[in-house]
């Protein structure tokens, strides 16, 4: 199994530079890929910000939106996000040394709990924090 973070998911609905490149291994990918309830939001968030930002119309934000929606109930296998899930976030946040933002902490508790050893991430320091506790990264190429 595969865990998606927001930040991979985003380029798979909306056209962006690494489109390509995560379009290519979500073609090739032959294991389940997994994410939390939390990506539902922060994929609204993200596109959002497009819309606000200019980069994205509100047209083409409803229609990423209606093709995610269709995903998560098709084909990504949503873990809830519980409450010990936040506990090990808030503990992994604390150490301002790793630079974790709560929401990619959020991601990471889960993974751990739902025992994903991969994660399919953009973020640089998710993907840092991931090797830190053992869980490998995606490499799109």
């Amino acid at each position: 199994m595969v865990y998606l973070d927001t930040s991979a998911a985003v380029p798979l609905f909306v056209a962006e530079p690494s489109s390509d490149l995560i379009d290519r291994w979500f073609s090739a990918c032959n294991v389940p890929v997994v994410s939390s309830d939390w990506i539902v939001t922060e994929f609204a968030s993200a596109l959002s910000i497009k819309v606000r930002s200019g980069t994205l119309t509100a047209q083409y934000a409803k229609t990423a939106w209606r093709s995610f929606e269709a995903y998560c109930q098709s084909g990504l296998r949503l873990a809830p996000v519980t409450r010990r899930a936040f506990e090990d976030a808030a503990k992994l946040v604390r150490d301002p040394a790793h630079g974790l933002r709560s929401s990619d902490a959020l991601h990471l508790a889960v993974a751990q709990e739902i025992g994903a050893k991969t994660i399919a991430t953009l973020d640089v320091a998710m993907a840092s924090n991931a090797k830190r506790l053992k869980i490998k990264i995606v490499e799109f190429s």
